[in-house]
């Protein structure tokens, strides 16, 4: 990975490790708790791809699996985040533009779910069995429920910083329409909507104008000679 992908990477991990154990998990929510570091792996995993998302994972797995207050056994966290990162990767955009929120939003339910079923399952390989206890489907629903629901506000930006950090093209036209292209599909997925064919649909509107009042003086011009 590049410098600059590695100390952004580095941060965002750092802030959502941060506020996930500071404020997510004192909120005692019913169920699991809001994975902040998920959405913040799958965020960056969309732009740089399934080896930069595997990278990624890995790095942020570690990180919560020896942080305090972590009680499971070091590398388990790390392995789930890793394996889904890498698979979030796969479905990076071709040309890096979100045309709908289907794909992500399907992206962030499967990856909180199965999350959540490939660290139970490594924690019954190792003898973890905490997850039988709380009950295992209400975990699954509860943990994709509140990541669904905190992903608009989360996956959106990461991806816009990530960009922005890679200078890609997409994210030097203008600063107000980054924010606004990369969640347009977050936004337009109930309406069906697309922001950016709408904007070349106006374009189009226009030269028709255009062209139409142009016709209509030459013809006028033609009568009066």
């Amino acid at each position: 990975m590049r410098l600059n992908r590695i100390l952004l990477s580095s941060a965002l991990i750092v802030v959502a490790m941060v506020v996930q154990v500071s404020v997510l998990a004192r909120l005692h929510l019913p169920g699991a708790v809001p994975d902040l570091l998920l959405l913040t792996v799958l965020g960056l995993a969309m732009v740089y791809g399934h080896v930069g998302g595997a990278l990624v994972g890995f790095g942020a797995g570690l990180l919560a699996d020896l942080a305090p207050p972590a009680d499971h056994a070091a590398g388990r966290y790390a392995l789930v985040l890793c394996v889904t990162g890498y698979f979030a990767g796969l479905i990076k955009p071709e040309n890096g533009r979100l045309k709908s929120a289907t794909g992500p939003m399907v992206t962030v339910v499967a990856a909180a779910i199965g999350s959540t079923l490939l660290y139970a399952g490594v924690g019954a390989l190792v003898g973890d069995t905490a997850a039988r206890h709380v009950g295992l489907t209400g975990l699954l629903f509860t943990a994709a429920l509140y990541d669904l629901l905190l992903a608009p506000f989360v996956v959106p930006g990461i991806m816009f910083l990530a960009r922005r950090a890679d200078n890609d093209p997409l994210a030097e036209t203008n600063s107000s329409a980054k924010a606004s292209d990369i969640s347009s599909g977050w936004l337009s997925s109930g309406t069906g909507l697309r922001i950016g064919s709408q904007r070349g649909g106006l374009g189009g509107l226009k030269a028709k104008a255009r062209s139409r009042t142009t016709r209509v003086g030459r013809i006028k011009g033609v009568k009066r000679l």
